[in-house]
């Protein structure tokens, strides 16, 4: 079984046109954090999930998901 945690926070944070060190500083985690959750080295703590998902208004489904997200434009099976 995986416990590979995918995650939208690359895209959350170019839509909205924010920088790693940005949004690491709003959290109170270092910069290198954001990275390691974007690539998945890291799966944040509940805490962290919650507040990522408050910091940009939406809930932790839309940015966390134990599944692979479908690419953008892609239609779901």
């Amino acid at each position: 079984m995986s416990e590979t945690i995918y995650n939208r926070i690359a895209m959350l944070r170019a839509e909205r046109g924010i920088s790693r060190r940005q949004l690491a500083e709003a959290l109170g985690v270092h910069y290198q954090t954001i990275g390691y959750l974007e690539r998945g080295e890291y799966s944040p703590s509940l805490h962290l999930a919650l507040r990522i998902a408050q910091y940009f208004d939406v809930s932790v489904e839309v940015i966390f998901s134990t599944g692979p997200f479908p690419r953008l434009g892609e239609r779901p099976a």
